[in-house]
């Protein structure tokens, strides 16, 4: 039996991407909890949300931080991208970075492991993906995918192949954190 991880999301896409990704090598099981939306920067923020859940669920945990950052805005939104996303609509985010010739962004995530008991600080894996913010390519699709198309594709994430997409900055990320695993 694969072993389990407690992977703290409410959001059924992340954890559906998470499972692809990873496979058969653990066995996920989602725990939503209501954690404070943390200011800062995104490896503090998933390095106190990680904190958190743990306090919360006194068990190892895992948990994932994604941002979309502008170089144009210095960075912005980077992990504020949920709010921004949710009142801006993808449409609204080029709008917001439309009078700016650099269009440049990348993709980052974030995921934190905790057990509370062999380490005093949350393991984070960063991955990050380089790309250019276009106009919505398709609508009802997960996210920010529409408008994030990484360097080198023709094609932004909500176009992109599952498995194609799953190389990109989630997958990387998640091979490192299997690797730490011993998985």
């Amino acid at each position: 039996m694969a072993p389990k991880l407690i992977f703290v999301t409410g959001n059924a896409d992340k954890l559906r991407e998470t499972r692809a990704t990873i496979g058969d090598a653990l066995t996920i099981e989602a725990h939503a909890l209501d954690l404070p939306e943390y200011q800062g920067d995104p490896l503090e923020i998933a390095s106190k949300k990680c904190r958190e859940a743990y306090a919360e669920i006194q068990a190892p945990v895992i948990v994932e931080d994604t941002s979309l950052c502008f170089n144009a805005f210095g960075g912005l939104p980077g992990p504020y991208i949920k709010w921004f996303l949710h009142n801006l609509k993808p449409v609204g985010l080029c709008k917001m970075i439309s009078a700016f010739e650099d269009k440049s962004a990348y993709a980052q995530c974030i995921f934190a492991y905790f057990d509370g008991a062999t380490m005093d600080e949350p393991v984070l894996f960063d991955g990050r993906c380089p790309g250019t913010i276009v106009p919505p390519t398709v609508t009802s699709k997960f996210g920010w995918d529409p408008i994030f198309k990484p360097e080198g594709y023709d094609v932004t994430y909500a176009e992109m192949d599952t498995v194609e997409k799953r190389k990109q900055d989630l997958g990387r990320t998640l091979q490192n954190l299997n690797r730490f695993l011993n998985l």
